[in-house]
């Protein structure tokens, strides 16, 4: 089963594995010097390397495990798709540019500072990559169990990410930090196809 992972793929997942492990071995430090704080609080600090390291932190087992199950389904074709320098550097692309989001969503919208932590960002930054090159391949969406198109399951996720966001209505989850991944995936990826582009030209 694993032989399908890529390389780079692999070592992300295992780079996410390793740190949860050392969140339970060091607890509050982790959480205090790399977990994203928000700018506007004094204590504990906002760090400028906390708008990568809280992507590889999680808030329990159950959020590291979905978010490496959808890296093991997705994550290897993406690679192969771009290339292993080109999908490590999407990836870490994708978990900034969530960060940023969420950090401006919780500046400007006065919502409640609190810390971060997740590959969440970056999962849903694959999850679009994936639609956009295999838009008609079959997916299922929990919990509706009929097998969709990529491009309306990434479609369906995006929404219903921007109405809990509005809504807040999952209190405690970075909505916003998703579709910032998102966002943020489908602008580096036009960016490549347009490089592409003029070099053909």
């Amino acid at each position: 089963m694993f032989e399908r992972l890529t390389p780079v793929n692999k070592a992300l997942i295992l780079a996410n594995i390793v740190v949860f492990g050392l969140q339970y071995l060091l607890g509050p430090f982790m959480q205090y010097y790399f977990a994203l704080w928000p700018p506007q609080l004094e204590r504990p600090p906002f760090q400028i390397w906390q708008l990568l390291t809280y992507g590889f932190m999680h808030g329990g087992f159950t959020h590291l495990f979905f978010n490496m199950f959808a890296l093991f389904m997705f994550g290897s074709e993406v690679e192969r798709l771009f290339g292993a320098r080109r999908y490590l550097t999407y990836y870490l692309v994708c978990v900034v540019g969530a960060a940023l989001m969420h950090m401006i969503v919780v500046s400007f919208g006065n919502l409640p500072p609190a810390p971060v932590v997740g590959a969440s960002g970056a999962v849903f930054g694959i999850l679009l990559a994936f639609g956009m090159a295999w838009p008609h391949r079959k997916l299922i969406m929990i919990p509706i169990p009929i097998p969709l198109p990529a491009w309306l399951f990434v479609t369906l996720y995006g929404l219903l990410e921007l109405y809990l966001g509005i809504t807040q209505t999952a209190q405690g989850v970075a909505h916003f930090a998703h579709l910032g991944g998102m966002a943020t995936g489908f602008v580096l990826i036009r960016y490549w196809q347009a490089q592409g582009r003029r070099r053909r030209e």
